[in-house]
């Protein structure tokens, strides 16, 4: 039997997930949470096998709660569920070391399939998806200057970006600066739409 933990904000998708997978013989849902931030201790306390997370959460996001299960509950595999079917994203999930990769359009018997493959120690990735990553652009942007980004992007400014990260604003700011001009963007604003649409926030 598989054991299987869900995190989905949406509580109807939510539902409608939990009561599909447990028609499958071979599955069980041990666990269900609609907020990243319960995903861990749900994981500790469940020990499921296969960790299904939607990325877009509440708190703490999918593709970070993956790269935690992986240092505290390496037995867990962990699969992407997600509508963001962009090329950044896969990668990002795959920086992850996440073991699945899927897109929530999927049939539910593809998804079960996945479940399965990932559950035996197979990597199960959407091939269209996978077709798209390959020929994607790469993110220009260093990981320090996405880390500047995605706390410019959470609504951070520079002074506190500067105090979460122990650097000088004036740091910060040349960050910013260039972030702003290898996206080509107008203003950070701008930087961070870029961002999110290739998938690489």
């Amino acid at each position: 039997m598989i054991r299987v933990l869900l995190a989905e904000d949406v509580q109807m998708v939510r539902g409608a997930l939990v009561a599909l997978l447990d028609l499958e013989p071979d599955m069980q849902v041990v666990a269900s949470v609609a907020n990243g931030d319960e995903i861990l201790p749900a994981v500790e306390q469940n020990k499921p096998d296969v960790a299904v997370l939607d990325i877009d959460l509440p708190g703490m996001d999918g593709l970070s709660a993956a790269a935690q299960i992986h240092e505290v509950a390496p037995a867990t595999r962990t699969l992407i569920l997600t509508s963001l079917g962009r090329p950044g994203t896969l990668r990002r999930a795959l920086t992850a070391r996440v073991n699945g990769f899927i897109l929530k359009d999927a049939p539910i018997n593809q998804l079960a399939d996945a479940i399965r493959g990932v559950a035996v120690g197979r990597r199960v990735i959407d091939s269209q998806l996978a077709l798209t990553a390959w020929d994607g652009d790469e993110c220009p942007l260093t990981a320090r200057e996405l880390e500047v980004l995605r706390l410019a992007a959470d609504g951070a400014d520079a002074t506190e970006i500067a105090g979460s990260l122990f650097l000088s604003v004036g740091t910060i700011r040349n960050y910013l600066t260039t972030v702003t001009m290898k996206l080509e963007a107008r203003n950070r604003v701008d930087a961070v739409r870029i961002a999110r649409k290739a998938g690489w926030l």
